[in-house]
């Protein structure tokens, strides 16, 4: 796995570009912007989503997508919502059997289905990984030490592509639970827009830390409901993710909820935005509120926070929501 493709060339699919090619793989990354190509073979530098970053030379950009047919591995790091879209443009030229990494972390909207499933539906003859953990673009980039989970079913692909996508500083784990690790990664954005408006509002710490807690039940319960396994989301891709997303201003849900809690409207927050980064909780928590009932799995906060960013809650509608619950039984 010497030559990776990377389609996508927003912050996170630069900072993994970056990682690769610091432990000496050539990346080949595709982008939709025809100055972001420039930007990247001209100064080594993706100056519109990664200003500052000297990138690795072995990392080259293209405005092709069809050249990536020729890398041995491909990962997919489009918004949740445009990877079925992406794929559809890559079949004609994806092999059987080669391995497809899909780095976005969603649900999609307009099925319910879980990324992978969509890769199943558009590529089925390829080999799909799912790449998830707590990590943040920026310190990607920069080489500060991290670590992912790489989900596949077989585990001896698996194991060659956390061998093939490893580095000093980009420490990688295995699971075959692909659902469970799509799970944690989804509903921690999710989680993240509750936890930033807990704060924003001013509601404090044990409040959040409450939130975050019940938040990994939720997790655990609809992950459960789909056959995946709990012990997932005790890693990287489950505990891991929830915590740095929920309690870190460089998350974009977690500061999407923050301006929420301080009374700014959700339109004013997306139009500043536009353009710029994807924020996934806010499409994420309509689809959860109908994976939930599907499953029948009671999901509240993933709820109340659907209903706050769809109008229906204004913040202090939503927190009242959840203060005024019932108390249940205790649990084991």
């Amino acid at each position: 796995m010497q030559n990776i493709g990377v389609v996508g060339a927003g912050a996170w699919g630069t900072a993994l570009a970056q990682a690769l090619a610091q432990g000496g793989r050539d990346v080949l990354i595709w982008a939709r912007e025809p100055e972001v190509v420039q930007s990247i073979n001209g100064t080594n530098e993706n100056a519109s989503f990664m200003p500052g970053v000297k990138l690795d030379e072995k990392v080259k950009a293209t405005d092709s997508i069809s050249q990536l047919s020729a890398c041995d591995t491909l990962l997919i790091v489009t918004p949740a919502q445009h990877v079925r879209s992406t794929l559809e443009s890559l079949k004609g030229d994806i092999a059987e059997g080669k391995p497809v990494v899909i780095c976005a972390k969603g649900i999609e909207l307009s099925t319910g289905l879980l990324m992978s499933q969509v890769a199943e539906e558009e590529v089925p003859k390829a080999t799909i990984a799912i790449l998830t953990g707590p990590t943040f673009a920026s310190e990607i980039a920069t080489g500060k030490p991290s670590a992912v989970t790489i989900a596949a079913r077989d585990k001896d692909v698996a194991q060659e592509i956390r061998e093939g996508l490893a580095s000093r500083n980009l420490r990688t784990y295995m699971t075959d639970d692909l659902y469970g690790a799509q799970i944690g990664g989804a509903i921690k954005n999710v989680i993240a827009i509750a936890c930033g408006a807990i704060i924003g509002r001013g509601l404090g710490e044990s409040a959040r830390a409450a939130l975050l807690t019940r938040g990994l039940a939720e997790m655990s319960r609809l992950a459960m409901a789909m056959g995946a396994k709990k012990e997932t989301l005790m890693g990287m891709c489950g505990v891991g993710d929830l915590v740095l997303t929920c309690t870190s201003m460089q998350s974009r849900n977690y500061s999407l909820g923050h301006m929420l809690g301080e009374g700014r409207t959700l339109e004013e927050i997306m139009n500043e935005r536009q353009g710029k980064a994807v924020t996934e909780g806010v499409h994420t928590a309509e689809a959860l509120v109908t994976m939930a009932r599907k499953h029948a799995v009671e999901m509240p906060i993933c709820e109340t926070v659907h209903k706050c960013v769809s109008g229906e809650y204004d913040i202090d509608a939503a927190i009242s929501a959840m203060l005024d619950r019932p108390l249940r039984r205790p649990e084991a």
